[in-house]
């Protein structure tokens, strides 16, 4: 049964992207190069709602804190995070939207997926490699949350900051910012002058 909701959701997440834009390379370059911010609005919209519904539902006993997984911080992500921006810049597509944008039929967008797939299996063919340069060492104390949430054994680097509602007031901050953003920063191109988008 966990598998077949899994699906349903998943399924319907891809159909969210594809409904807003996300699995069209042209609509996530004119959002990269902030001429087009509606996309860049929904995202955020997105991710202010269920952080809000996350950590609200926590602190109500609705969502099982148990269920919450924090990444450990150590240099590789931040080296990883570098790759993915140029990666996704070039190609117009993230692991999500590039794998949504497949099962649409776009061509491109199955070279990107087998191309991730390929990157993945380099990574662990050479994650012995990777490690001993000492990218993949933790920091911060490795697992570590920026205020204490409640019945987790995360460390925090603010103990006395309480993990929910920092969650809750980031996710308002972001609701915020989606709406007060407008849909265009950079000006209209000018006639006669073609944008790479």
């Amino acid at each position: 049964m966990q598998i077949i909701l899994a699906l349903l959701i998943g399924g319907a997440f891809g159909m969210v992207l594809d409904r807003v834009g996300a699995t069209n390379p042209s609509v996530l370059g004119r959002m990269l190069a902030l001429r087009s911010l509606g996309l860049m609005k929904a995202i955020l919209l997105a991710i202010g709602v269920a952080s809000v519904l996350t950590f609200g539902g926590q602190m109500l006993g609705l969502v099982d804190v148990g269920h919450m997984s924090v990444k450990a911080t150590y240099a590789g992500v931040f080296v990883g995070g570098l790759l993915l921006g140029a990666g996704w810049a070039m190609s117009g597509y993230c692991p999500g939207t590039g794998v949504c944008a497949a099962a649409s039929g776009r061509r491109d967008a199955i070279v990107y997926a087998l191309g991730g797939l390929l990157g993945a299996l380099a990574y662990t063919l050479s994650h012995d490699a990777i490690k001993a340069t000492g990218l993949l060492a933790n920091l911060a104390g490795g697992k570590v949350t920026l205020g204490k949430v409640p019945g987790t054994n995360y460390e925090s680097l603010f103990p006395a900051l309480p993990g929910d509602v920092l969650g809750i007031s980031l996710g308002a901050v972001f609701i915020v910012v989606a709406f007060v953003i407008p849909e265009q920063i950079a000006p209209k191109d000018r006639v006669g002058v073609h944008a790479p988008f």
